[in-house]
């Protein structure tokens, strides 16, 4: 089974699709293995700094390489992607000739206490995934609305049918990820 990152596009720490993001593994099917991406920490990129990477955007290369694929799990912001995700890519695509998204498959998905809130922000990362070379799930898209009496209070989805959208997605994002890294490793 395939090791999969999932980076949460919100920095804050009551992130709504923080709370959802991790949700994700116990949906999961067996085996699968889950490593959390944190982009809080990354400076804004500057080409300036190309030579001289900081060792925050190293790391963060480094554990990019470290995964199969990648699930985004995004908010909207003013019609896309917050600027720290839209950074944290930026990071990961540079230096020229070594973008980290290159042949690594992803897989995106967005909560909002509306239901369509995040439909703008997604169709910009997955424009900005198709520019990076990576291979982008197409379906379900998954336009999760974020309902807080869904939730019990240690964290677990309640909610039946919140599950099953959820479950929807993550066996699909898998299989995606799992194809994906047969065909690099010609399997």
């Amino acid at each position: 089974m395939p090791r999969i990152g999932i980076i949460v596009g919100s920095i804050a720490g009551n992130s709504i699709n923080r709370k959802v993001a991790n949700v994700l593994p116990a949906l999961a099917p067996e085996g699968t293995e889950f490593e959390f991406l944190d982009i809080a920490d990354l400076p804004l990129y500057n080409y300036e700094l190309d030579g001289d990477w900081p060792e925050v955007a190293t790391a963060w290369k480094n554990a990019l390489a470290g995964v199969d694929g990648v699930i985004f799990v995004t908010p909207e912001y003013s019609r896309s992607i917050p600027g720290a995700l839209k950074n944290a890519i930026d990071w990961a695509s540079r230096p020229w000739g070594q973008n980290s998204f290159t042949g690594k498959p992803s897989a995106v998905m967005g909560v909002s206490i509306s239901p369509q809130g995040t439909a703008m922000a997604q169709q910009h990362l997955r424009n900005i995934l198709a520019h990076s070379d990576s291979p982008t799930l197409g379906q379900p898209e998954t336009f999760f609305q974020f309902r807080a009496d869904a939730f019990g209070p240690d964290g677990s989805l309640q909610d039946e049918t919140q599950i099953s959208i959820l479950r929807t997605f993550i066996e699909a994002a898998v299989a995606h990820v799992d194809k994906h890294a047969r065909v690099a490793a010609g399997v």
